[in-house]
């Protein structure tokens, strides 16, 4: 893996922890969980690889990995749950790029790790970049960063069932509007049905947090995949043509209302693509990252691709 930017993901291969190279020798090393948990803290991410783990074998190593798997409540990218709390990758098309983020960074509550496992590794392209968050905010101008320092408003407007983005159903994973109101007052959430069905959602979140063992100062919220200048000129201005900013499925401004320049989220989503680090698939791999030290994202592929994501708290 490319280590250029002076980080990168631990690799864990068979002869590095004295295992044999199938899932007993990886489930072996799982065992020791607090030994896991202060490897991930230490290193960010950590790559599992050369141990064969098959779909049918995959369950015991989330086990390993996740100790309370969590349901995607909330999530806002189109994946289909595949098993127990278990997702697809965001099912965005083939040529397109992911931009860097760290999952349900929009909410109040988000999970601390993720794990992702490549089932079907693409015939080109496709690695998963993960970025060090506090490069992330390093690389940032100091501008964007004062500006960024009262924090973020994100909306969204769910449907009921018909129309743009995600139905409030599967956002939710519920069809019971009193669950849904219990977990967006729990989210400290403001929330309005609107006359047609639909929900509309609002949360302040800050730019950037600390993480809880290390006290690393991290960049950690999704205000340029929320903007229209993240969705590029021409597919932005169509939507424009049918739809207000404050109508469209996710839109985002400063904590105080403020509009957010195009120039920031695109500073934002570029820096965060240059300081990432490629991990390149082959199938059977695992990757283990700590989700506040380290964002994400997708690079463009050709042929199949399957990669699964879980997470825990």
């Amino acid at each position: 893996m490319d280590d250029e930017h002076g980080w990168t993901p631990l690799e864990i291969r068979p002869g590095d922890i004295g295992a044999s190279a199938d899932v007993d020798g990886l489930l072996a090393y799982l065992a020791d969980r607090q030994q896991i948990g202060d490897l991930l803290v230490k290193e960010k991410a950590l790559v599992f690889r050369g141990f064969g783990v098959a779909r049918d074998r995959l369950e015991p190593v989330m086990d390993g990995v996740l100790p309370n798997r969590l349901a995607y409540v909330h999530g806002n990218s189109p994946r289909t749950k595949v098993g127990d709390n278990v997702y697809t990758s965001t099912e965005y098309p083939a040529e397109m790029t992911i931009s860097m983020h760290n999952e349900l960074s929009y909410s109040s509550s988000w999970p601390s790790r993720l794990m992702f496992y490549c089932e079907i590794a693409a015939e080109s392209g496709g690695a998963t970049p993960v970025v060090d968050g506090t490069r992330w905010l390093g690389a940032l101008d100091q501008e964007v960063r004062d500006a960024f320092a009262g924090g973020v408003r994100y909306t969204q407007n769910l449907h009921d069932g018909y129309g743009l983005g995600k139905s409030w159903q599967d956002t939710f994973e519920t069809e019971d509007r009193d669950r849904v109101e219990a977990y967006l007052a729990d989210m400290e959430a403001t929330w309005e049905w609107r006359p047609d069905g639909a929900l509309r959602v609002s949360q302040i979140r800050p730019a950037t947090v600390r993480h809880p063992v290390t006290g690393d100062e991290v960049w950690f919220n999704q205000a340029d995949q929320w903007h229209p200048a993240a969705l590029g000129d021409e597919t932005a201005a169509a939507l424009a043509d049918v739809l207000p900013e404050e109508e469209l499925p996710q839109s985002v401004s400063y904590a105080d209302g403020g509009p957010i320049p195009a120039e920031h989220v695109l500073q934002v989503r570029d820096r965060g693509l240059s300081e990432a680090v490629d991990v390149d698939w082959v199938a059977g791999d695992v990757l283990l990252i700590d989700n506040v030290l380290v964002g994400h994202g997708r690079r463009p592929f050709t042929g199949s691709r399957r990669v699964l994501v879980a997470m825990t708290d």
